[in-house]
């Protein structure tokens, strides 16, 4: 019944499914597959974080080590199963005109490689909803050298998994009852995580209308 009534893009159901498993499972799919790009990997972070910190429902009590090492697992793992995914697929896997969405993601991933170089720009993607989705598979795909990608995914990976984990449990330590305000404060977060979407979003759009000048 949990599986048959299990909605992937509320947190709230992701958790109560499946637990850290879950956590591990979502960052893996949506910084390594790029059928992830729909995950919502900040908020299912910030809200296993917070669910570590109450106990008002014994059913969605969650051990903050076990979810901080699923999230850390969940987020190196993919995202080096991203880059090997670039490195054996090519350019052509992330250039396809039949997926709009990843094709824009792809070319704002590429702009963060040529304007912050390979470690800024690993490091920044995981902050940015769907151009941490297809980074990893373009740094593959352009060859960068698998030893410094390594280095900054890892750095990175760690930052943004344990970063937003911890706090959403600080928030959830500090505030009694912060729990019951649960679906508000997702979709505070949802928003806060595409403010650096639009941001690109119109960027490219003066760019572009500046070439046409």
């Amino acid at each position: 019944m949990h599986l048959l009534a299990l909605n992937p893009l509320d947190p709230h159901s992701l958790l109560a499914t499946f637990g850290p498993l879950g956590v591990a499972a979502v960052l893996f799919a949506e910084t390594g597959l790029l059928i992830g790009f729909f995950l919502p990997g900040d908020s299912l972070l910030f809200t296993a974080g917070l669910l570590c910190a109450t106990t008002a429902d014994a059913t969605l009590h969650l051990s903050l080590p076990w979810v901080l090492v699923a999230a850390a697992a969940g987020a190196l793992l993919g995202a080096q199963t991203g880059y090997l995914i670039g490195r054996r697929a090519g350019p052509a896997l992330l250039d396809r005109a039949d997926r709009p969405r990843l094709r824009a993601a792809t070319e704002r991933a590429r702009e963060a490689l040529d304007g912050y170089g390979v470690g800024k720009a690993v490091v920044l993607a995981r902050f940015i909803p769907l151009v941490r989705t297809v980074l990893n598979p373009l740094a593959g795909a352009l060859r960068v050298p698998a030893r410094t990608f390594t280095v900054w995914q890892v750095a990175g990976g760690l930052v943004w998994s344990l970063g937003v984990t911890l706090a959403g449990y600080l928030l959830g330590s500090q505030i009694p009852g912060i729990d019951t305000y649960l679906l508000p404060i997702i979709a505070v977060i949802v928003v806060l995580s595409l403010i650096p979407v639009a941001r690109e979003f119109l960027r490219g759009r003066r760019k572009t209308q500046e070439n046409r000048r």
